[in-house]
């Protein structure tokens, strides 16, 4: 396997580790910049505010989005293990 396959198996990598984490790195993010802004706007300072919210939405988003998030890991593992046995 030469450096330049190597690389091309690691980009690929980091663009599947991206693509499974983005669906629930959006929800956390959107969910935490409605309630900062619900709290500036309320002037309401609850920590428990932003996480419970935060956390029930990632848990709404990992079951929606677990089916797309598993063919994924599946179809880059299967194209690993493609590559693995054809090594020469």
């Amino acid at each position: 396997m030469e450096s330049a396959e190597i690389i091309d198996v690691c980009r690929q990598a980091i663009y599947v580790l991206i693509l499974v984490s983005a669906p629930s790195m959006i929800v956390a993010l959107v969910v935490g910049l409605s309630i900062a802004l619900l709290q500036a706007l309320t002037q309401i300072q609850e920590a428990t505010l932003t996480f419970v919210p935060k956390m029930l939405a990632m848990l709404l988003t990992l079951v929606v989005a677990l089916p797309f998030m598993f063919q994924t890991l599946m179809d880059f593992s299967n194209k690993l293990q493609d590559k693995i046995v054809h090594i020469e």
